[in-house]
């Protein structure tokens, strides 16, 4: 086979044509929609991501066209590259549901039920999970384990307990800084993401740890409690920033900036990385550049409350002087 040369694979009867060594779940993101697996702990942006949480099974009823036996057992998507001819069954298959349903009882075997409290709720990925293909009831009747919250750094709390072990936050760590302070303690059930003597984390884009965290585990303490996603409004802006791309999302409460963070595609991945300082200290309509709403899916609790019609400066139009200075701001930025 030529090195430019398509490979033709079929998720779920949908033929796609993709690159060789694609994995099939790319593949299947070729194709969008449903048939695509869920996946907690690969990040595409994220080298050696994947193949942790094994929510992305897959049955492979056809290997290829020259080996057309089926895979033995069903395969991780996100770590198993697809071969000519392969057929893939996702939602399709009776086996992959059943083990999915599986999977996520064992990932909330010691995840705490608090969802009302907790500030990833309403963009959780484990909650759209467990809705989807959770079962109705745990048989789960030990004592859950349970951790202290711990603060990594003045802006970043790390509560362990609603860990799943997807290790997101030690890849980006790994790969967006000179210096990894926190990982993997322990083995087993005694596994734990932590800082070594509890150690503060402490670099230009620390943040984005929390920004890949899937579910509550890692959170902004700048924001915490202070409302729910759903009353607020992710606004598209951008400044001049000579550490990142400066490319964000702010959310709104009224005229008040309540957290600024990376922009994330239809699988909630960051698009471009953002630094601490227009993460944490740019929370002022004035430092940016307003470019209008952010487009949410209809799916989403966030888009009960969205207003996708307005102009940019309509955002801020109860403050003059914001609107005057957003304007300014808007009109640089087109200008370099």
């Amino acid at each position: 086979m030529a090195d430019n040369e398509k490979i033709k694979v079929s998720i779920d009867g949908i033929p796609v044509e993709v690159d060789p060594g694609t994995t099939i779940l790319n593949a299947a993101r070729k194709i969008g929609g449903d048939i695509v697996p869920p996946a907690m702990c690969y990040y595409s942006k994220l080298e050696g991501s994947g193949g942790k949480c094994r929510t992305c099974l897959v049955k492979v009823s056809k290997g290829s066209e020259k080996d057309p036996r089926p895979m033995p057992k069903l395969v991780a998507s996100c770590r198993t590259t697809v071969m000519d001819g392969m057929e893939v069954q996702n939602i399709t298959s009776n086996e992959v549901i059943e083990a999915r349903k599986g999977v996520v009882e064992m990932l909330l075997i010691n995840h705490p039920l608090d969802c009302p409290i907790c500030d990833q709720a309403g963009e959780c990925h484990l909650q759209d999970l467990g809705f989807e293909h959770g079962a109705v009831s745990t048989r789960y009747e030990f004592e859950r384990r349970t951790f202290d919250k711990i603060d990594i750094g003045d802006k970043i709390q790390l509560h362990m307990t609603r860990c799943i072990l997807c290790y997101r936050c030690v890849f980006t760590a790994d790969q967006l800084t000179n210096q990894r302070v926190h990982g993997i303690l322990g083995r087993g059930d005694a596994a734990e993401i932590s800082t070594y003597i509890e150690k503060a984390i402490d670099n230009d884009f620390s943040g984005n740890v929390i920004d890949v965290c899937p579910v509550g585990a890692l959170t902004d303490r700048t924001f915490r409690f202070k409302n729910r996603v759903w009353f607020t409004k992710p606004v598209e802006a951008h400044r001049d920033c000579p550490t990142c791309s400066g490319k964000v999302t702010l959310w709104y409460k009224g005229e008040e900036v309540l957290r600024v963070t990376a922009r994330k595609d239809q699988y909630g991945e960051v698009e471009e990385f953002i630094c601490n300082t227009c993460r944490f200290e740019k929370k002022h309509t004035a430092d940016w550049a307003i470019e209008g709403p952010r487009a949410v899916a209809h799916t989403s609790v966030i888009s009960s409350n969205h207003y996708e019609n307005l102009k940019p400066l309509q955002v801020i139009k109860e403050n003059p002087t914001l609107k005057e200075a957003n304007k300014y701001q808007f009109e640089r930025s087109v200008r370099l």
